[in-house]
């Protein structure tokens, strides 16, 4: 039979869902089309508010305009929110994040008239199972699922469960696997990939170097780190980057806030103070780092003072990416029992914010102008060119480039969210 699968949500989704197409390919034929598709796999994702009612929308779309078609409904929804997707569909299968395994199982039943639903944690490990991307430029390669936080924001967690880390041994047979098969940027993935190994006794900063030892010419992005967790390691890990040209000189470090008393009440788990030495520590043994972090506005107990702190920090760490969430209620998280920050003073921090981010990021790329740098191409523009990055995992465009290839750059220009460059001949 012919199965469509359509995917939102972070990079860690992604896998799971080329996972799912690798076991489904085995009997049955993943097509591009939702048209010519018998069943439609739907992976969701559920960290927003928009979101969320972004799948509500999908789902009732896909039933009014597909009524004929079988629906499985997979991803974070499933484990966050069972009751209110049973109500908007009473009708469709379910499969959770960590039955993926039992996908062939699901659609097949569903295929043939039941409505069944696996979800529920365990603590299978899926290293190993994403391969069949392996002729592919990019492989996003799982090191482990949930974490150790718990963030009074979040409803991740009751998605992904507490931490299961997966054995070095299959990641890296895993990497060697893609890498071998093409691959040039090995992505690294996880809910909290710093956490790595804090249930079995095995070393994130191992893995890195275990990783970055694998013979070929390729690249390392490891996503993003948790602050608590990562000061663990923080040495190790640090010297791993520094000490591996083929990992990226790039950092997803998430601050939220900067406030003490509001990271407090998020729990957070680490200081402001923590947060600083973390980046001091990492900038003063790769100068060239860039810097990607997170700011949730209008947090409940936010005040103005606590925003005015989160603008000052943002100004004074400068990071090159940074990621706005507007504050809301999500199912299961312990902050939703409290009174949200009025619209309209949602709205004025956030613009505030955004310009910040403007100015901050512009003024970090502007000081690549005339710098020259190597970078690897990963595709091809959505305006034309082609998208690169450079070891800082800075985005660049370039007029044209063979995909898959080193090639030193000049940047010439820049914008707020990428470079612009040109071959040196």
């Amino acid at each position: 039979m012919k199965i469509y699968i359509e995917t939102h949500g972070c990079t860690f989704n992604q896998a799971d869902s080329q996972i799912m197409e690798n076991i489904l390919t085995q009997v049955h034929e993943v097509v591009d089309s939702i048209d010519e598709a018998d069943l439609i796999l739907l992976n969701t994702c559920y960290v927003k508010l928009p979101t969320e009612q972004k799948m509500i929308t999908l789902i009732n779309k896909i039933r009014s305009q597909y009524p004929e078609k079988k629906l499985v409904i997979a991803g974070c929804m499933v484990e966050v929110d069972p009751i209110r997707l049973d109500r908007f569909d009473k009708d469709a299968s379910w499969i959770g994040p960590h039955k993926i395994e039992d996908v062939l199982e699901v659609v097949n039943k569903t295929l043939n008239g039941e409505k069944v639903r696996y979800y529920g944690k365990t603590v299978t490990s899926k290293a190993g199972l994403n391969l069949k991307s392996n002729d592919t430029l990019t492989h996003i390669l799982q090191i482990c699922e949930g974490c150790n936080g718990g963030c009074t924001f979040c409803c991740t967690k009751i998605a992904r469960g507490s931490l299961v880390s997966y054995p070095i041994e299959d990641i890296v047979a895993e990497a060697s696997d893609a890498i071998s098969n093409g691959c040039k940027e090995l992505q690294v993935t996880a809910q909290d990939t710093a956490c790595f190994g804090l249930d079995s006794g095995e070393s994130f900063a191992e893995l890195l170097n275990r990783l970055a030892s694998i013979p070929g010419d390729y690249r390392i992005r490891v996503g993003m780190m948790h602050p608590k967790s990562l000061s663990r390691e923080l040495d190790d890990v640090i010297d791993a980057f520094k000490n591996n040209e083929n990992i990226y000189n790039f950092i997803h470090l998430p601050i939220q806030t900067g406030s003490d008393k509001v990271l407090t009440e998020m729990n957070r788990l680490h200081s402001l103070d923590d947060y600083r030495n973390i980046l001091s520590k990492f900038r003063s043994k790769i100068p060239d780092l860039s810097l990607a972090t997170d700011i949730i506005v209008g947090y409940p107990t936010e005040t103005e003072e606590d925003f005015q702190q989160s603008l000052d920090l943002l100004y004074e760490i400068k990071p090159d990416i940074i990621h706005i969430s507007k504050y809301m209620h999500r199912p299961g998280a312990k902050s939703s029992s409290l009174d949200e920050v009025s619209h309209l003073v949602m709205k004025d921090r956030s613009h505030r914010l955004n310009k910040a981010k403007t100015d901050i990021m512009l003024e970090n790329n502007r000081s690549y102008i005339g710098s020259i740098q190597k970078v690897l191409i990963t595709g091809h523009g959505t305006s034309g060119g082609v998208v690169a990055y450079t070891n800082s995992y800075k985005n660049v465009i370039l007029d044209e480039g063979e995909i898959g290839s080193f090639v030193d750059v000049e940047i010439t220009d820049a914008k707020r969210t990428y470079l612009v460059a040109r071959k040196i001949l």
